[in-house]
């Protein structure tokens, strides 16, 4: 009881010496002292209310005119309410970084940033290794065929590399060839010979082929639209040619009709169709020159067209010959003599500027195919005796015979333009390829044998630079291989899987390889980009 009693009785007497306090005016101060307070509060105010607004008017001032006294550098927060709408690029100006070493500023070096340097480099670039070989559309990145892991950095490299290849720009729009602020288009004309220099030559201008090699394995192309698309044929195509400009193209056969195409792959137009009445079409072929066209079939005569006349002339029977077909001829590489196949062995030579008999050659056996060789100087000719002549037609007398290895029938001839390589097909559907210097010299060992093919070889082309030899035989569906020549390799993805390459004809490459054309049986013309080749 006593405890509860006494608790209340102290508090009471503590609040009444409070109020006491209080009342007098102890220890809480004078009414001088409170204005003094009052004063202090108000300034403060003052204070942050004229710091408030200034600091309103400086994001009033990055809002209107942008950050010119206090420019954005990366890295730094962002206030609160947001950056400014507008900055002024101060990329062009030449400053010394924030992040720049202490030791730099004290011997007044400024570093400063390269053109067509990266601003950042991923250091695992240069750990990680890359099987370009093991990855079937990464092998086209290859320099040497037996490559495999790269780097990241040389990765990359390459990917550019094969960007630019693919996507060639412009000079004007490479950096290094830009101008420079004040100096003028005109004094870098001056300088580099400019326009002058393209004036004074009228060569194409295009992107000339960098001699790249073509890679073993798999060949990158793509189908585009066939090129007699705007009017394909009733019958079997039995010829297609380019011309040396690349972008016409003849297809002929057994329909009678002569068609010349502007070849650009996606409309293909067509610029004109010829009609032969009396002569169903076996082969039809430009002269190197590119000034005529030769027509045969199977009659006693041929026919030759201007292409500047547009007129046609028809030659025949040759005076002293019997033949009754004259459809297998080859042209010489200089334009200045057709080659016959002709009874009993014989080869008939004609001249282009006459259209006359000027020889003949005659071989054991029956001939069967023909091919040029050294700029039209030799020809080549193979049959059913199995053996392969070399004739020089300067004087007109054989220069080598020999067996082609493992034929008893020569069926189909053909040589690289720079006459280096030669390729034999025989009725057995094997190919021989052999170089042209060895075999001449007296080895007939070929250096390789292409047995793909079970049927009998009808046709083979070289390509430009030889790195590509197609083999047709028109017995199977689909029958075409590609060899990779350099390797001695077929292409594994030729013929394309699932392909309607129906019964194969004939064949050729435009001029740079960028186009490959090939007839078929069923009138149809397909046409091919090679992705390697930047020319048509």
């Amino acid at each position: 009881m006593s405890l509860s009693q006494n608790a209340p009785t102290s508090k009471a007497k503590k609040r009444e010496e409070l109020k006491k306090q209080y009342t007098d005016g102890e220890e809480i101060g004078s009414d001088d002292d409170l204005t003094r307070g009052k004063r202090r509060k108000t300034d403060k105010e003052k204070e942050k209310l004229e710091e408030s607004e200034l600091v309103e008017m400086k994001k009033l001032e990055n809002l209107i005119f942008g950050s010119l006294y206090s420019p954005v550098t990366f890295g730094k927060e962002e206030e609160e309410d947001g950056s400014a709408l507008f900055h002024v690029d101060r990329s062009a100006v030449r400053q010394i970084p924030d992040y720049e070493d202490d030791d730099d500023e004290e011997n007044g070096q400024a570093v400063e940033t390269r053109k067509g340097e990266a601003a950042w480099e991923d250091e695992e670039e240069k750990q990680i290794n890359i099987d370009i070989a093991s990855v079937n559309r990464l092998r086209k990145l290859r320099k040497e065929e037996n490559e495999g892991l790269i780097s990241g950095s040389e990765y990359i490299a390459r990917l550019r590399a094969h960007h630019a290849k693919l996507n060639p720009g412009t000079d004007w729009a490479r950096p290094d060839s830009q101008i420079i602020d004040g100096e003028s288009s005109d004094d870098d004309d001056t300088q580099d010979g400019g326009v002058d220099d393209i004036l004074r030559t009228n060569e194409d201008l295009v992107v000339k082929s960098r001699g790249n090699k073509l890679c073993a394995g798999r060949l990158e192309y793509s189908q585009l639209v066939d090129a007699n698309a705007a009017d394909p044929s009733n019958g079997a195509i039995n010829s297609v040619h380019f011309h040396q400009n690349a972008q016409l193209l003849l297809t002929a056969g057994l329909d009678r009709r002569l068609r010349f195409f502007q070849i650009d792959g996606k409309r293909n137009t067509k610029i004109q169709s010829i009609f032969l009445e009396d002569c169903p079409i076996h082969k039809a072929a430009f002269l190197p020159n590119g000034s005529q066209v030769i027509v045969s079939g199977r009659r006693k005569f041929f026919y030759s067209f201007d292409l500047e006349k547009a007129k046609f002339d028809k030659i025949g029977p040759l005076v002293g010959r019997e033949e009754k077909s004259l459809e297998q001829f080859e042209v010489s590489q200089d334009s200045n003599t057709i080659a016959f196949v002709g009874n009993e062995g014989y080869i008939l030579l004609v001249s282009t500027k006459t259209k006359e008999l000027i020889g003949t050659l005659k071989m054991n056996g029956s001939v069967r195919s023909l091919a040029f060789s050294d700029d039209g100087k030799h020809l080549l000719s193979s049959g059913g005796d199995g053996q392969i002549y070399v004739w020089d037609l300067r004087t007109m007398k054989c220069l080598y015979k020999g067996v082609d290895e493992g034929s008893t029938c020569g069926t189909s001839l053909c040589s690289s333009l720079n006459g280096a390589l030669f390729a034999s097909g025989t009725d057995r559907g094997i190919v021989n390829i052999y170089k042209k210097s060895e075999f001449v010299g007296g080895k007939r060992k070929p250096i390789k044998t292409v047995d793909n093919l079970t049927s009998k070889i009808d046709f083979m082309k070289f390509n430009h630079d030889a790195q590509i030899l197609a083999i047709v035989s028109t017995r199977n569906k689909n029958s075409v291989k590609l060899v990779h020549v350099p390797s001695l390799t077929v292409f594994s993805n030729w013929p394309p899987p699932n392909s309607t390459m129906h019964y194969p004809r004939c064949l050729d490459f435009s001029p740079g390889s960028g186009f490959m054309a090939m007839g078929n049986a069923a009138g149809k013309v397909l046409l091919y980009k090679l992705h390697h080749y930047q020319n048509a």
